[in-house]
């Protein structure tokens, strides 16, 4: 391991034990702590010496790295930070961190053929907003979308490196159907996200082939690594998969069909910046300003949705199936508003 990321280590190694108010924190305790740290990376025992950890605190205390970390010896002997909620995983980006993050940006600009940077444009700009934010202690610029009390969040991480490190999962999940609770293995596959919800892709282990099935994590009441079962091999590409599917429900060959709507003069606009699904084309463009739009997609539950959404702005002309589906909904909604 590169001497650069055992520092790294050791710093978050200290940062950790001095938010930790609950202790006092010797310069003993931490040489321990970093030289545990660092044996459960290596898998060795690496000799963390007290000069080396009395330079971790001057180089952290220091503006060399911008922590400016204010590290305080109490009692001649405990160590702390005098701003007890201090940490330096909360150091904000100076403006010249901007300024070279804007610069490789630019650069990356000139491979504009890959989707990966055409993202960090939305990023820096983020980032910039951030940067102001804590400035001028205004309120943000930009406003993102977000669900605090979202219920699974906090499996993101177990299962991201489930999915990295191909590790098979055991899952305690509870279906919205569901009277109980099940228990089952689970070969994870990718993570997609979804109006702000989010899922875990993959087969469930059993005797039989199964199809790839859909988990929502805020059903997930439980979930554990379970390293005696190899990872299937499989070579999933989330991209084929959800190709013909708004949303995460992906239907079979029966379902995927050509839809045809009818949006109006006002609504128009907003369908057309802003497509339902990549394969969505213009069939014509009427007198009155409204447009017949053609997708090819599965008949799901999350399209029946987004029609629903628009309301009376938009006419499903075809399949007949969705058409008569739509209308039965609407029927229903109408019914429910005629009692007083």
């Amino acid at each position: 391991m590169a001497q650069n990321k055992n520092a790294l280590i050791r710093y978050k190694t200290i940062d950790k034990c001095l938010q930790n108010h609950h202790r006092q924190w010797t310069l003993d305790n931490l040489i321990e702590m970093c030289s545990d740290t660092l044996y459960e990376y290596e898998g060795r025992d690496i000799n963390v010496s007290k000069r080396t950890v009395q330079l971790d605190i001057q180089m952290m205390r220091s503006d060399k790295l911008g922590y400016n970390a204010p590290i305080e010896v109490y009692d001649k002997k405990f160590y702390r930070y005098a701003n007890e909620d201090y940490s330096i995983t909360d150091i904000p980006l100076t403006e010249n961190d901007m300024n070279v993050l804007s610069e490789t940006v630019e650069m990356l600009k000139q491979f504009k053929d890959f989707s990966l940077f055409s993202e960090l444009g939305g990023i820096i700009q983020r980032l910039e907003d951030k940067v102001y934010t804590e400035k001028t202690n205004q309120s943000a610029i930009i406003h993102l979308d977000k669900n605090e009390n979202l219920k699974g969040l906090e499996h993101l991480d177990t299962l991201y490196q489930a999915i990295l490190k191909k590790i098979v999962l055991k899952i305690t999940y509870r279906s919205f159907t569901a009277r109980q609770a099940s228990e089952f293995v689970f070969h994870p596959f990718i993570l997609k996200e979804y109006n702000n919800r989010w899922f875990l892709v993959g087969i469930p282990d059993t005797k039989n082939k199964q199809p790839i099935v859909t988990l929502a994590l805020d059903r997930i009441i439980d979930l554990d690594f379970d390293t005696a079962i190899p990872h299937l091999k499989e070579n999933f590409d989330g991209d084929a998969y959800y190709k013909n599917t708004i949303g995460v429900t992906v239907l079979n060959d029966e379902q995927l069909q050509e839809v045809i709507l009818k949006v109006d003069k006002n609504n128009a606009p907003y369908v057309l910046t802003k497509p339902f699904h990549h394969s969505q084309e213009v069939i014509e463009t009427l007198k009155d300003g409204s447009v017949i739009i053609k997708l090819y997609v599965h008949l799901n539950f999350e399209l029946d949705r987004l029609i629903l959404g628009f309301g009376e702005t938009i006419e499903v002309i075809q399949p007949r199936q969705l058409r008569k589906k739509i209308r039965k909904k609407i029927e229903k909604a109408y019914f429910l508003y005629q009692k007083a």
